[in-house]
């Protein structure tokens, strides 16, 4: 699955670098030695590498897969030199650059557009239908018939809103805007930390706050209105996946949750067997996700060759090359440090370590 989400992130670099003038000379899904490939009439190699964690688009001009300019570019003949990806301004290497997490969006943004026209989409209004006895709810005094407005500014607009403000949030105090009655009044509760099974048994954690949902309605989409709903429910992923970033950078949530490639392996294996649909909506997740880390600031990442070029945009020039240097080997280095930590957690979670543990005991 990764593998076509990579092409997509890839082609995204390869088709506006093409519209911007500027040469492609490698395109290569996976890394190290070439399995197969072939050249296209432009001169642009296509290939796929033994080791498929992840791909590159190489410009003409570049030094490596990571965009670092080769010393030698601007002895080029000026024809030759005005097709390199160093040559143009400091805009178009931007948008370039960007094109990659965009179309990671975009793709996203389709699917769940589709799924939203062709299935219709639930509404489920923010009210509580019933409150567990005992929760955070309960304990808070909300009631049946309560509707909740916000929470913690977030305005809250169907049921499926909650969850997604609450699941990753256990034993932080929110505020919660409730309406009643026709007057609004202020609730803090902290969600509670549960644990539940999967269709496949597996037991997984999250924060609830006590509330069951009323009757949900489904309601049909048109075409027109099918896009404005796939972005609402991106930019919902994309907020949620970033508050679970700041709780790992915080130290609320342990690095024990990351996971990596070998569980999303094993987790798109398990939503192939509920279905194509099930399937396809995992995937949307994965290319949000996927676009999401490659905008962070760092460097080797897109989000990194972007701050470059913001400040190379305001300075009027760029950073020293010496500071480009030293930003890169320390983008690889955390790149790879999270890497391993994460495949040691995905390895642990196959329950690799406490095998080899009982041998050892």
């Amino acid at each position: 699955m990764l593998g076509p989400l990579v092409f997509v992130h890839e082609y995204g670099h390869y088709i506006v670098g093409r519209w911007c003038g500027v040469k492609a000379e490698t395109f290569s899904i996976g890394f190290g030695r070439k399995l197969v490939g072939w050249t296209d009439k432009r001169g642009t190699e296509w290939k796929i590498g033994w080791l498929p964690l992840g791909g590159y688009v190489q410009f003409a001009g570049d030094r490596d897969a990571v965009s670092q300019p080769d010393a030698e570019w601007q002895s080029l003949p000026a024809e030759e030199r005005s097709h390199t990806f160093p040559a143009q301004p400091v805009w178009k290497r931007a948008a370039i650059v960007a094109a990659g997490p965009v179309t990671n969006f975009l793709f996203a943004i389709l699917i769940l557009a589709g799924f939203a026209w062709v299935g219709g989409k639930v509404v489920t209004p923010p009210v509580a239908g019933a409150i567990e006895i005992g929760s955070a709810a309960d304990e808070a005094g909300l009631r049946a018939g309560d509707r909740i407005v916000a929470i913690d500014g977030r305005a809250i607009a169907t049921f499926g809103d909650i969850p997604m403000a609450v699941a990753h949030r256990p034993g932080e105090v929110m505020q919660l805007r409730v309406l009643r009655e026709g007057s609004e009044r202020t609730v803090a509760l902290a969600p509670r930390l549960i644990t539940e099974k999967d269709p496949f048994g597996k037991e997984y954690e999250r924060a609830i706050i006590g509330l069951a949902p009323p009757p949900p309605q489904l309601e049909p989409v048109s075409l027109i209105e099918a896009p404005a709903i796939g972005l609402h429910q991106t930019w919902q992923i994309v907020r949620q996946t970033g508050e679970v970033l700041g709780q790992f950078l915080t130290g609320r949530r342990s690095i024990k949750d990351m996971n990596g490639p070998v569980k999303i392996a094993e987790i798109s294996g398990q939503a192939a067997t509920l279905g194509v649909a099930s399937l396809i909506f995992f995937i949307a997740l994965i290319s949000i996700n996927l676009g999401f880390i490659n905008l962070l600031p760092l460097p080797m990442l897109d989000g990194g060759h972007l701050l470059f070029y913001a400040y190379e945009a305001i300075r009027r020039r760029p950073a020293p090359l010496r500071v480009q240097e030293w930003a890169f080997r320390f983008g690889f280095a955390a790149v790879v440090t999270l890497m391993l930590v994460v495949t040691f957690n995905d390895l642990g979670s196959l329950g690799l370590w406490d095998g080899i543990a009982r041998l050892i005991g």
